[in-house]
């Protein structure tokens, strides 16, 4: 089920809200656990046993894990086994093919892919049972003895299946006891609304016309850079959008979940960038990963090795095909490049330094939304004239024309000069009363436009459902 989607705003959304909120305190982890079950098991709902078996695995190996915390070597075999479970079943729905297929194609080999299909969300609540099992044996969090309120955290509906990757840690105390105000509630709707904006009528727009120009066949060089620019905004309004979604879903519910991304396009650098684009996951491979691994307190071949490790597993991540791989190297040869020979230069270059982190980013989304290792090539390749393909075409200035109105949006959008300007004009007395008053009429108005587009039956994907 999308969040983008009628049934979810006029139907599955209102009815748990009612149920959640005049429930006792004691219930409502139950109601949102039976609400997460319900959505999750939507569209396959045989997955739901998969799910189940995650958490009930993670739920009692937690407890081993604790238990036997003064017999180290004990604990730390029930930590190894909670994450061979949670990765073999990963593995298993995402990469058995992916594996199958190359061995055969190495060995010559015919053999016949499984017929599976990919769980929604199972790279998101892998990560999270994986934290939570991890810091048990760390120390970090005592176990969860409730099977609820473990299942209601890995469960939860409005991280589910996009993240931003919640942390037990990070929502603990608000699993046992949260508070709920008609502030939070105000804060939650606008930002959901917010988020659900730049989905609809941003993200829908610009991927919309992504899957015109993969089907067109009057391509050029420049063409093919509108459809990089498109693209990547597609993809920061898409999973940005579901990300404001979560958050403001999370905060009606009580919980505050952290930030998934701050305005990644205004980056200097492709190291912030990814201090600024799906902040959870970065942190994630951080924390459980590279500093593991040793990080950068360990020789300089070490160091190149960690990164490496990192990226190549961030892009295997996101999907089991070579070009993922190649996408995360990608960006790990660019960090090294940047640490070891370009870091004083970056420094130096302020505006050439902008240029630069944009012109790399649209190559590298380019590559992850290609269909093939053969295409993202080729489609990299004709960025630059490869194929001898004409610098413009008819069609992209058709295309141009079409498109601008919604791309000069989205580049301001992907900038801090709106939220800016607002805070600024909000710290004026008479300019905030005004604001506060047309607040409501115009969130109003916006979610009357969003049900239009979606009763149209437009164009919603939802890129991320393939993670």
């Amino acid at each position: 089920m999308l969040f983008s989607s009628i049934p979810f705003l006029y139907a599955f959304l209102p009815i748990v809200l009612l149920l959640y909120f005049i429930s006792p305190r004691k219930l409502k982890n139950t109601v949102l656990l039976i609400s997460s079950l319900v959505f999750y098991a939507w569209g396959e709902p045989r997955y739901v046993f998969i799910m189940i078996i995650s958490v009930t695995c993670g739920y009692v190996l937690g407890l081993l894990i604790e238990k036997y915390r003064d017999k180290k070597r004990l604990s730390r075999l029930f930590m190894i086994l909670s994450a061979v479970i949670s990765l073999g079943l990963l593995g298993y729905f995402k990469y058995a093919n992916f594996f199958i297929s190359n061995f055969a194609a190495v060995t010559g080999l015919s053999i016949p892919l499984l017929r599976i299909t990919l769980p929604i969300g199972i790279s998101f609540y892998t990560f999270q049972l994986l934290s939570y099992t991890i810091d048990v044996y760390r120390g970090n969090v005592p176990a969860q003895k409730n099977f609820i309120t473990l299942s209601a955290y890995i469960a939860l509906f409005p991280q589910l299946i996009a993240g931003p990757i919640v942390r037990y840690s990070d929502v603990a105390e608000e699993l046992q006891s949260r508070t709920h105000s008609f502030k939070m509630v105000a804060e939650g709707s606008r930002r959901f609304l917010i988020g659900l904006g730049k989905k609809v009528l941003i993200a829908n727009v610009l991927g919309e016309f992504c899957d015109t120009f993969k089907a067109s066949g009057d391509w050029s060089v420049a063409f093919f850079w509108l459809y990089g620019i498109a693209f990547s905004l597609h993809i920061y309004f898409d999973f940005s959008g579901y990300s404001d979604m979560a958050i403001g879903l999370g905060r009606i519910l009580g919980f505050n979940f952290l930030e998934n991304f701050n305005y990644p396009f205004i980056s200097k650098s492709i190291t912030e960038f990814w201090r600024r684009w799906h902040m959870s996951l970065s942190y994630w491979f951080r924390d459980y990963v590279y500093i593991p691994l040793g990080g950068n307190r360990v020789s300089k071949a070490r160091h190149i090795f960690n990164i490496f490790v990192v990226w190549f597993l961030t892009g295997f991540w996101h999907g089991a095909d070579w070009y993922f791989i190649i996408w995360g190297v990608y960006f790990g040869v660019l960090l090294l490049i940047e640490k070891f020979f370009l870091s004083d230069l970056l420094k130096k270059a302020k505006f050439v330094r902008h240029i630069y982190v944009l012109f790399l980013i649209i190559i590298s989304f380019v590559i992850f939304n290609a269909s093939s290792t053969t295409e993202a090539f080729a489609y990299v390749g004709r960025m630059f004239g490869a194929g001898g393909l004409p610098l413009v075409s008819d069609e992209f200035f058709y295309y141009l024309r079409s498109l601008a109105p919604t791309l000069a949006i989205a580049i301001i959008g992907a900038t801090p000069v709106v939220k800016t300007a607002f805070t600024r004009l909000s710290e004026r007395e008479g300019v905030r009363r005004i604001l506060n008053i047309v607040e409501i009429p115009a969130l109003l108005l916006l979610l009357i436009v969003i049900t239009a587009y979606l009763v149209d039956g437009s164009f919603n994907p939802f890129l991320y459902f393939r993670f």
